[in-house]
This record gives structure tokens, C-alpha cells and sequence, in this order.
């Protein structure tokens, strides 16, 4: 476990689901290959896994569900004043299933990071796994990959990009095993790229192209 002396960055953490990029952080904050501490994790969902991964590791957590009679802007500042309170110095998407808009974007400025199963460009949005295997099964590509990028606007997954991995995919892969392999590329992406974008200043960060078999 590191000594609290050596931590240097305040992380909350949102999340809609199982949690795995948020125990992927946790091990790393845990061993020592991010220097920081997870602050706080919420969710827009009650009773997902990623909270109890929060609750195991002794992290505090919060469910902000959306309101039937709420605006989206409504709802981001209730979500602000609970990230808020955490006084994190990164906000990290982790599987966060909400298009986040400038009351919360713009409270956190240069320091909202997403991960998006995804290259830079190529299928942004939901069930991107499955459309990048449907279009290998088509003969239609022959890799996907990750990304992590800065959210400084409401695009979707179109911010500047941090870190990305190519992830190959093969005609007759099963969509279980490609996803399988794009998760494990996921968690070993979003380590590397906190760990730079809290060693280097923003202004000199160039992303990372890699490639995972």
C-alpha cells in the first residue's frame, strides 16, 4: 500500500456499471503506479458492482440518479455538487453512460478524462465492441482500439486525446473473446495514460499510439 505522504492527485471516478476500469485505477493507486487516491466514486445507477469494487477498497460513494421530472443541466449540477465536495483534481469517466454538459464540464476545467473503446474518430458512442466485431465479421477491419481523452465539451468522445492502443480483431473471433481483450486493453491504456497526464504538464502532452495483440 503507498504511504499517503507520497500521494500528489485527488481522482473521483464516475461510473454506470461492473467497475472493471475503476479496479484497474485502484490497483494501480494500491500499488504504487498511480500516484494518487480515489476520492470518491458515484454513480447514475444504484447497485452496480463498481460500487461495491468502491465500497471493498474503502473509497466513499454516491448514487445520483436522474429525477423524472429533471433537465439534463439539472441533474449535471446536482452531480457537480457531489464531485465538488470530493475536491478531486481528475474526474475520470470510467464507463459513465451520460453526455455530461458545460455546468459540469466547465467546473472541472482540463481535468475531465473518458476512456472510449474506440480510435480516435471511428465509432463513437454506445456498443462500440460490438460494432467493431460486427464489422470484422463483415471483412470490414481488422483492428479496433482504445483511446483516452480530455472531455472539454458535450462531443461525444471527440476531445483531445491522451493515450491510444490498437487492439487487433480477426474474421471468426468470438465477440466474447474480442471483448475480453479490448477490456484488458482498457485497463492497462487508462493506467498509462493517468500516470502521464499527472507527470506532465497538459500543455506538453503528445497521445501515445500503442498496440496490443
Amino acid at each position: 500500500m503507498r504511504s499517503e505522504a507520497r500521494v500528489s492527485k485527488r481522482i473521483a471516478v464516475l461510473v454506470s456499471g461492473n467497475g472493471g476500469n475503476l479496479q484497474a485505477i485502484l490497483d494501480a493507486v494500491d500499488d504504487g503506479r498511480l500516484a494518487a487516491r480515489v476520492v470518491g466514486v458515484v454513480s447514475n445507477r444504484p447497485a452496480v458492482r463498481a460500487l461495491q469494487r468502491a465500497t471493498t477498497a474503502g473509497v466513499p460513494t454516491a448514487v445520483v440518479e436522474a429525477l423524472p421530472v429533471e433537465t439534463r443541466v439539472q441533474y449535471d449540477e446536482r452531480l457537480r455538487d457531489v464531485v465538488e465536495a470530493w475536491e478531486p483534481d481528475i474526474v475520470v469517466l470510467a464507463g459513465f453512460m451520460r453526455v455530461l454538459s458545460p455546468v459540469f464540464l466547465d467546473a472541472f476545467p482540463q481535468a475531465v478524462v473518458n476512456i472510449h473503446p474506440a480510435l480516435p474518430g471511428e465509432l463513437p458512442g454506445i456498443r462500440a465492441i460490438e460494432r467493431a466485431h460486427a464489422q470484422a465479421q463483415d471483412g470490414l477491419r481488422t483492428h479496433s482500439g482504445i483511446m483516452v481523452h480530455l472531455v472539454p465539451d458535450e462531443g461525444v468522445d471527440t476531445g483531445p486525446v491522451l493515450a491510444v492502443v490498437e487492439v487487433a480483431v480477426s474474421r471468426g473471433e468470438s465477440l466474447a473473446d474480442f471483448a475480453t481483450r479490448m477490456h484488458d486493453a482498457e485497463h492497462r491504456l487508462l493506467v498509462r495514460a493517468l500516470v502521464e497526464f499527472i507527470d506532465q504538464p497538459i500543455a506538453q502532452k503528445t497521445h501515445q499510439h500503442l498496440r496490443f495483440r
